[in-house]
């Protein structure tokens, strides 16, 4: 067994496992599988790519050493970019909307974080816009995970040669197709462009939530889908590398997710559900044989 200096090089690659139960209880014919992207402490793939993108920061000398790190987010990433953060001694500061969930605030004041609040009128621009300004004053770096293509880049570098490795065989691949749903547009535009650069023969497949259809130029609205779906384009986005955007409700994510769980003992969350729910229609509807979904998130089920 192999001894690891730190948590983060024990992320990759995720296992690749084949979801037998999970076609069969929906009566298909073909091959599903997901890719267990979530081996991180905060169940999440945001825990590799915090850490991912502060060592590509570091390796072009964009952070120094100790240097404070910016960010304006209240999500799963605030927490992995504290950790991930903090773990190689960067201070962390978070700005986000005063409204934001106070549990949350609280475990990220917990853990180490800094917060700066901005007026819930003014959204995430308003945080976005407060950062950046904050990092350009106090010499602070700014991360700005939606649009550093850092973000892309940590994926084009790991995540999609993992993928490819795993998927390969004699020159071929085992499947046909991608899911990914989409948040940051990180994941889907590293895998995507290093795939293509591989074959044209694997279909990618972008997911967004049904009622928040931000990449297909549709009307964007809430939805219960975490992680995904944050109701705009993000610049990390690679709209070139993308055959298919599929739409999927919070209702049929979260059914997917714990059909799952019972089929194939795996814990999705509705993120993961709505990019297997895409996946196993992709089969369904007869244009794909085999299919991929990659899961981001996993659900704590205790």
């Amino acid at each position: 067994m192999p001894i690891y200096p730190n948590i983060y090089q024990t992320l990759l690659p995720g296992p690749i496992v084949e979801l037998r139960g999970y076609l069969a209880a929906c009566g298909l014919r073909g091959r599903l599988y997901a890719y267990l992207n979530y081996n991180g402490p905060t169940g999440t793939a945001r825990d590799e790519l915090a850490e991912g993108m502060l060592a590509l920061a570091l390796e072009r000398g964009a952070l120094t050493p100790s240097q404070t790190i910016v960010e304006a987010v209240s999500g799963p990433f605030a927490t992995a970019l504290t950790l991930a953060g903090l773990t190689a001694g960067h201070p962390v500061t978070l700005v986000m909307p005063e409204d934001a969930p106070a549990m949350r605030q609280e475990s990220l004041l917990r853990l180490g974080a800094q917060i700066i609040h901005t007026p819930a009128q003014a959204g995430l621009a308003g945080a976005r816009a407060l950062a950046k300004a904050t990092a350009a004053e106090k010499g602070w770096y700014y991360m700005d995970w939606l649009n550093n293509d850092d973000n892309p880049t940590y994926h084009r570098r790991v995540t999609g040669p993992a993928l490819v490795r795993s998927i390969a065989r004699e020159g071929s691949s085992i499947v046909d197709s991608i899911v990914i749903g989409v948040g940051s547009g990180g994941t889907i535009t590293g895998v995507g462009e290093t795939v293509k650069a591989w074959t044209n023969d694997v279909r990618i497949v972008a997911v967004e939530p049904y009622e928040s259809q931000a990449l297909s130029s549709g009307l964007t609205g809430s939805h219960g889908i975490p992680d995904i779906g944050f109701g705009l384009v993000p610049g990390n986005y690679n709209s070139y590398v993308v055959d298919n955007i599929a739409a999927v409700t919070t209702a049929d994510a979260v059914r997917a997710a714990q059909r799952v769980l019972r089929t194939d003992a795996i814990p999705a969350s509705p993120s993961a559900g709505a990019a297997l729910h895409a996946a196993a229609r992709l089969i369904a509807n007869g244009k794909s044989r085999s299919a991929l979904a990659v899961f981001s998130a996993r659900q704590n089920i205790l």
